[in-house]
């Protein structure tokens, strides 16, 4: 009799439901499984373990009197050597030998040879183009740069040069003159573009520069000719609507000892076969310094740094380190440099490029404020490097364009799966909605994967806070790399971590933990101490990748409690 009641009561429980049944209660069963199966369909497991960002560097076990602990990266814990080059290894080398740390003749060399591990993308060679604009995009033959490279660097050598001013905005000449003075022995001055002829003119004294390699209209010869008696010579890198010009004579009442010439005539009244083979390896000199121009706040000098080819090496491999394998660059990358060369992050960043073999593409228009769309027109890059004012420019048009609730609904979702989920939102029918939306970057929307931008200690840099950080990710569909770099740094001190999409309540994100070129601790000060509780003071680094192997910041910071480096 038990079961039989059972099985009525059952029957009438079912009867008296669907009797019950009307258009709310549809309404409401749909809801329900529709939410179930959306949660079902676009869920996403977190890009990378949370536990991962909750200790992010390793601290040492004892401290200083007057300082913090010592913070090092995971990938370089205490008792481990920091990194410091790029473990360059001689062809047929074990692949389990030790290499050398090797130069930036290395990485000219390897973005010629192609990759050299075995695999599918074995031999693979990156592309250098020049964007000008959307309709004309030039590629550029990497033997006819190693040809440039050649020429050039033999042509200073020949005519006594010694001291090199690079004064170029973003092209393949400033990258070739770079390596010219890499492999003929020269000292390579690279100098902020587009600045005033008092500064260009107290740089050149600054660097002692005795030849310099140009554009026309942007440098003042005629005042450099009559102030600065120590120049010699001059290289014009004319474009080809100005190459029929006479660009050697010397203006009279300027003096005729300085040797003028152009960079197509160098290269093109020589034999076609001149040049074509790099100077061998054996026998070649250590590299001379790279001297660089931190740009400070308006009205400041530019503060002149002096790094070795060692400190460029060190931090070009802790940015190749930096990324997790699956996410490094490699040669079906593209990469845009969208601010400037004379900046050392963004060096260092495109000399990691060519060194693995990625693609890259360069525009004159990079710089502090350039526009993003701009930059990128005519090509369509995978990674980009871009200045703090370019992205808050594109992330306040873009937000402006977030006008209705739909697309202020859409973007909190995508917010959502970031910052709760920890996964980079995926497309689907409802985030196409916001597509039009979103900045145009690129002649491919939705291509770019990767952006690197980078803070200025003490420059004066318009800081980026977490939730913009967040919101940049959503709009670009691209991770994020948020660096903290300094004068005396090649590369950078710390950055975030690929995967890490935690917003905080701040005005300025943290900027992750040290690479494994670097450590960092903090200094105490008058006011800002190290106690048991916190870590703060003011920031110093050390490490092969600083010039002198230590410098202080002269910024104020914090250690947070995952152990993220973060301004006071």
């Amino acid at each position: 009799m038990g079961f039989d009641n059972a099985m009525l009561w059952l029957d009438e429980s079912v009867t008296g439901l669907f009797s019950q049944w009307n258009a709310y209660t549809s309404i409401i069963v749909t809801l329900f499984l529709g939410f179930l199966t959306y949660q079902m369909v676009t869920r996403q497991d977190p890009d990378t373990h949370p536990m991962l960002l909750a200790r992010q560097a390793d601290a040492s076990r004892v401290r200083e009197e007057g300082q913090s602990s010592v913070y090092r990266s995971q990938g370089a814990p205490h008792g481990m050597p920091l990194n410091s080059g790029l473990n360059v290894k001689a062809p047929g080398a074990s692949r389990w030998s030790r290499g050398r740390d090797g130069d930036l003749r290395d990485v000219w060399r390897q973005a010629v040879t192609g990759v050299q591990d075995d695999g599918p993308t074995k031999g693979a060679k990156g592309r250098i183009f020049t964007v000008l604009g959307s309709e004309n995009v030039t590629e550029h033959s990497l033997d006819d740069i190693t040809r440039q490279i050649n020429l050039i660097g033999q042509h200073i050598e020949d005519q006594g040069g010694h001291r090199v001013a690079i004064y170029l905005p973003n092209s393949v000449e400033l990258i070739a003159t770079l390596f010219a003075c890499s492999f003929y022995n020269l000292t390579a001055i690279i100098l902020p573009f587009d600045q005033s002829e008092d500064a260009v003119l107290s740089m050149l004294r600054r660097s002692a520069a005795d030849t310099v390699v140009t554009v026309p209209g942007a440098f003042p010869f005629d005042s450099v000719v009559k102030s600065y008696p120590a120049l010699r010579q001059l290289v014009w890198v004319v474009d080809e609507g100005s190459k029929h010009m006479d660009w050697n004579e010397v203006p009279k009442g300027m003096g005729g000892s300085v040797n003028v010439s152009t960079w197509q005539e160098i290269v093109h009244e020589q034999p076609q076969d001149a040049g074509k083979e790099l100077p061998p390896l054996e026998g070649q000199k250590e590299p001379r310094d790279i001297t660089v121009f931190w740009e400070s706040k308006p009205g400041v000098m530019e503060e002149m740094v002096r790094f070795t080819a060692a400190n460029l090496v060190s931090a070009i491999a802790a940015q190749l380190f930096a990324v997790p394998t699956a996410q490094r660059m490699n040669p079906s990358d593209l990469f845009l440099p969208a601010d400037s060369l004379a900046n050392t992050h963004t060096l260092v960043l495109t000399l990691a490029a060519l060194y693995s073999n990625a693609s890259v593409a360069f525009n004159s228009v990079a710089g502090k404020a350039a526009d993003l769309g701009v930059a990128t027109r005519g090509v369509a890059p995978t990674i980009i490097a871009a200045a703090p004012a370019t992205l808050l420019k594109t992330h306040s048009e873009t937000s402006q364009s977030l006008s209705s609730v739909i697309s202020r609904n859409i973007h909190k979702i995508q917010t959502s799966s970031l910052t709760q989920s920890g996964a980079m939102p995926a497309a689907s029918f409802l985030t196409k909605l916001n597509d039009h939306l979103k900045p145009a970057i690129g002649t491919k929307p939705g291509k770019l994967r990767l952006l690197y931008i980078a803070e200025r200690a003490g420059a004066g840099t318009p800081p980026l806070s977490s939730a913009v950080l967040s919101d940049l990710r959503v709009f670009t569909g691209a991770r994020i790399i948020y660096a903290l770099t300094a004068a005396k740094v090649a590369g950078a001190v710390a950055q975030t971590q690929l995967y890490d999409y935690r917003v905080f309540d701040d005005q300025c994100s943290h900027f992750g933990p040290p690479l494994t070129s670097t450590e960092v601790y903090l200094r105490d000060t008058d006011v800002h101490r190290t106690t048991d509780a916190e870590s703060r003071g003011e920031i110093i680094v050390k490490g092969p990748c600083v010039a002198g192997n230590e410098a202080a910041l002269g910024v104020i910071g914090v250690v947070r409690d995952d152990h993220t480096l973060a301004y006071a």
